[in-house]
């Protein structure tokens, strides 16, 4: 999930805290839950600050070892540890019982989101995507921003957070039967699919759509139960060349294979040199494709520059190409 949701969870866990005996009794208790549940729905996304060194960083380790079973089980010990230094008459077991609270749950949403964590390493570095819930859902915001204010105007937090979070568990179930509804559809479309990659959108009936077979790409968009194609590519495999192989080297395109599972490329000649790039194609947004992987080489096959990452203009992406001058 976003930032702004992942903190309204925290705040809404710490509402919840209030239900427990122990943490009422207290206010350093109280407060130091508050605190330490908003920073435990945080602080898997740590690694955010990886986009400071490259895109390609960021793509390759995001929602990875900060996500994993190990940072799960740590997090929260070195927030209650923090937290023990300036606090220390705090109840430390309802502490700690809380922030895990707050982590396991940051974690656990974003398996829901089409981007996913390596939530099982290090046992598998497999990725878990179900691809239900947008990685912002205004439905699942503005609930819980509802719910605060509700709070600060004087009601109940506990009952108030476990009835919306109910209300959230059939909204997650909701959206399940609709994906699943719609690859039924995707399929009696396309039956020689051979994968199908549906992921949702920040509108509530709208889904992005890409699929696969032997022979072609499909791109699309769902509306409710409607299906529609919008493109279509021949699925052409990466030829040996001296040109590709030289540019999958490079470190942008290799971190965009590492993420993408659904790409088409293109390959132009200039007078001066080649530029080799790869498409992702499940985020087709007003007829564009804005997640690319681009490499520029000489006539030797050597990389003058590369980029990986959102590109929603030509001259953006030209600009971030420039090679500099010795």
């Amino acid at each position: 999930m976003d930032t702004g949701t992942h903190i309204v969870m925290g705040v809404a866990i710490g509402g919840i805290a209030t239900l427990d005996p122990v943490v009422t009794e207290s206010s350093v208790t109280a407060t130091s839950v508050i605190i330490a549940t908003i920073v435990g729905s945080q602080i898997p996304d740590i690694d955010t600050v990886l986009k400071l060194k490259s895109n390609a960083v960021y793509i390759r380790n995001h929602r990875g070892i900060t996500h994993s079973i190990p940072a799960v089980i740590l997090w929260p010990m070195l927030i209650v540890g923090t937290v023990y230094l300036f606090q220390p008459e705090v109840n430390l077991t309802h502490l700690w019982m809380w922030t895990q609270l707050a982590v396991f749950l940051h974690v656990f949403v974003d398996i829901f989101n089409a981007y996913g964590t390596q939530a099982l390493r290090p046992f598998s570095s497999k990725w878990l995507a179900l691809g239900i819930i947008n990685t912002f859902d205004p439905f699942i915001f503005i609930l819980h921003v509802a719910a605060i204010i509700l709070w600060v105007f004087g009601a109940s937090p506990g009952y108030l957070f476990l009835g919306m979070y109910a209300v959230i568990v059939a909204y997650y179930i909701h959206r399940f039967v609709l994906k699943r509804k719609l690859l039924k559809i995707v399929n009696k479309m396309i039956p020689d699919a051979t994968e199908v990659i549906i992921a949702p959108t920040m509108r509530n009936s709208e889904w992005r759509i890409a699929v696969m077979n032997d022979h072609q790409f499909f791109v699309g968009r769902a509306k409710g139960l409607t299906v529609t194609i919008l493109d279509q590519f021949n699925r052409i495999p990466v030829p040996e060349t001296a040109v590709l192989t030289a540019a999958m080297e490079d470190h942008n395109l290799a971190a965009f294979l590492s993420f993408s599972p659904v790409y088409r490329w293109e390959m132009d000649e200039y007078d001066d040199h080649f530029e080799v790039r790869f498409i992702d194609l499940r985020y087709r947004s007003n007829g564009h494709y804005p997640f690319v992987a681009v490499v520029k080489l000489d006539k030797n096959h050597e990389i003058l520059s590369s980029y990986t990452g959102w590109i929603y203009s030509e001259e953006k992406l030209q600009k971030k190409l420039e090679v500099i001058p010795n």
